[in-house]
């Protein structure tokens, strides 16, 4: 998908003041929901970091980030992508105990995503990161905590529900796990994009795990930066969305890399001049805990819980004219 579409007959369920209602019922459930599910504390987060710090998330390796100059500090700062190396640093800066982390309301500009029902520029998600020991540095608990991600979203359903009886919604509790390469393996002659849609088709709420690492066939799944993910140990969760008739990734997550998994995935993405910046040198002389943590898009739940078409039904942000004009020919209303 490259562009916006409506699709054929599609009502929203909620007017927009009653959306603008429910999209604060949804924020303010989760959360309370997500940091009773794993142990977390709110704190506050930056919305830009200095250029040269290494803090901020490079995504595939392509996007442009927002940079600036600080006129009085002689410096560049960058609009953040997102938190996945700041909470890091946060949770050892905090002085958090091993169970323990916090989330973040996190807002970031991607000035170069590509425009359509579930992209914008502008990205607001839960970033959230826990304290664990190497012993929990594991499949088990990458599941697990996936679970309970789950979990915390469907109960967030119910409530939404309750409030308002038109969302009639029904998601699969259970998640269904699976790696990329049993994914490959499973439909080798499809791309990525679409064994996903495959898959989720079938099982409608879904974990593909280890997304990075190459595959039999030579290619990744998805790319994912070397950084922070451990490779081994990560995850996306993705939910059918009915209205769309499509996959909709929901959250991107995983056990942090380790002093010894962060050299060998540099080196495997000709990366290792990052070890020159002061978080990923910390990182590799054991100097941060160990970590798991992620993001959980905020207008994406919003979008799958209240059955919007589009994204920009949930949010505001920029859009092109081929997308304004699609969405007022069907008379779906955009903030």
């Amino acid at each position: 998908m490259d562009k916006s579409f409506i699709p054929e007959g599609y009502i929203s369920r909620l007017d927009l003041y009653e959306t603008q209602e429910a999209i604060e019922t949804i924020k303010l459930h989760f959360a309370d929901l997500l940091c009773k599910a794993l142990n977390l504390k709110r704190v506050s987060a930056p919305l830009f970091v200095e250029t040269d710090s290494g803090l901020n998330d490079d995504l595939s390796g392509k996007e442009r980030p927002v940079r600036f100059d600080i006129k009085h500090m002689d410096r560049n700062a960058e609009v953040v992508h997102s938190l996945a190396k700041w909470k890091r640093m946060a949770l050892k800066n905090y002085n958090f105990p091993v169970g323990e982390g916090l989330y973040t309301d996190m807002n970031a500009i991607r000035r170069d995503e590509v425009l359509d029902n579930l992209h914008s520029i502008y990205v607001d998600q839960w970033d959230w990161e826990k304290v664990i020991n190497e012993d929990m540095r594991s499949m088990a608990t990458l599941k697990d905590i996936m679970q309970r991600i789950v979990t915390a979203i469907c109960l967030t359903l119910d409530i939404l529900k309750w409030k308002y009886p038109r969302i009639d919604l029904n998601l699969q509790r259970e998640a269904t796990f699976v790696t990329s390469q049993e994914l490959e393996d499973r439909y080798p002659t499809l791309s990525p994009k679409e064994r996903e849609y495959e898959f989720v088709k079938e099982h409608k709420t879904c974990c593909i795990l280890q997304i990075g690492k190459r595959l039999k066939s030579g290619e990744s799944h998805d790319m994912r930066a070397p950084d922070y993910d451990d490779w081994d140990l990560n995850g996306d969760i993705l939910f059918w969305h009915e209205t769309l008739k499509m996959p909709m990734e929901l959250s991107s997550m995983g056990i942090r890399v380790s002093p010894e998994s962060l050299l060998k995935q540099l080196k495997a993405a000709s990366c290792e001049h990052r070890l020159a910046y002061p978080f990923h040198s910390m990182l590799a002389q054991g100097k941060l805990p160990y970590t798991v943590g992620g993001g959980i898009g905020q207008s994406r739940l919003c979008m799958l819980l209240l059955q919007k078409a589009h994204i920009g039904e949930v949010q505001s942000s920029c859009w092109d004219e081929d997308t304004l004009k699609v969405c007022s020919t069907a008379g779906v209303r955009l903030l």
